[in-house]
């Protein structure tokens, strides 16, 4: 009785949140007021980062930055003044530390926490160094393990916050070229949706999370990338990625895919015969041919 309960309400619940998602694409969801909040932004140095921080700065909001930039960071927090926030702080901090991550975690009770700061090798699996892999694990997924040990138990104490996953779209489709970058960023989204589940398990239904997946976006972290169908996956540009993001966030969106397009490239991967529907498309990314690193979205 009990598994047949269960599955019925796995049914209605599923077609429930199909059609509220289906309802969202005419009648946009109401935002919710952060005034007040402290928003800690990771890789906030330059790119999506930055742009986000803006975008919140008018927010009435208190801002801290971090990232491994002192320069960019304090450019950051100069345009953000600029555009209004009242209240910036910056702290220069690898997120991939874990020891500097609880250094730095007296900046008080982060109360949205977004998890942006990536780097990418750019090289196939077979010729990264060693060094370089395991960089990549650290920053675009253990900085994340990191960061929420710090925050989460103040957030899961109050019932309220908000955790925010900047993964890829390499995190839900695999790339040519990109095996660390894919494995850190699958990673990532996997680990994001646990801890989710676990927040809802519990009853701390006053944390929120979103996970942000983006095809890839023209802040100089993938140069010499492009794209098969510039029309259905164009490469993004970063003001409307940071705009996208912060309303994901003041909506409570579970799930943020940029564009649009990724939706129904994830519905022809999850109905494909054994697997292959993908690979039939003999990868929609062009291949990487930069050889630096690039740090931040």
């Amino acid at each position: 009785m009990n598994f047949l309960l269960e599955t019925l309400q796995l049914v209605v619940l599923s077609i429930y949140y199909n059609v509220e998602s289906f309802v969202r694409l005419f009648i946009p969801a109401k935002k919710k007021n952060v005034t007040g909040e402290i928003v800690l932004i990771t890789g906030s140095g330059s790119g999506i980062g930055r742009l986000m921080a803006l975008e919140f700065a008018s927010m009435e909001v208190a801002l801290v930055l971090w990232d491994i930039s002192h320069e960019g960071m304090k450019e950051t927090a100069r345009q953000a003044k600029e555009a209004g926030a009242k209240r910036v702080h910056y702290y220069l901090c690898d997120c991939s530390d874990r020891a500097e991550v609880y250094r730095v975690r007296e900046v008080g009770d982060v109360s949205i926490l977004i998890n942006n700061a990536g780097i990418v090798t750019g090289k196939k699996f077979m010729e990264s160094p060693d060094s370089l892999i395991e960089k990549t694990v650290e920053v675009n997924t253990m900085s994340h393990f990191w960061t929420y040990k710090a925050f989460l138990p103040a957030m899961t104490s109050n019932n309220h916050g908000h955790l925010v996953s900047i993964s890829s779209s390499a995190g839900l489709i695999g790339v040519n070229g990109l095996a660390d970058y894919c494995a850190s960023k699958f990673a990532a989204v996997g680990f994001a949706e646990s801890v989710a589940l676990e927040l809802l398990s519990t009853g701390k239904n006053g944390v929120k999370t979103t996970i942000v997946c983006p095809y890839f976006i023209n802040t100089g972290m993938f140069d010499g990338c492009g794209t098969k169908w510039p029309v259905l996956l164009p490469i993004l540009e970063p003001n409307y990625v940071a705009k996208k993001i912060v309303d994901a966030i003041l909506t409570d969106q579970a799930f943020l895919l940029l564009p649009r397009t990724l939706y129904i490239l994830m519905a022809l991967k999850k109905c494909s015969v054994e697997g292959k529907s993908l690979f039939f498309l003999k990868d929609p990314y062009r291949p990487l041919v930069c050889t630096k690193q690039h740090h931040v979205f």
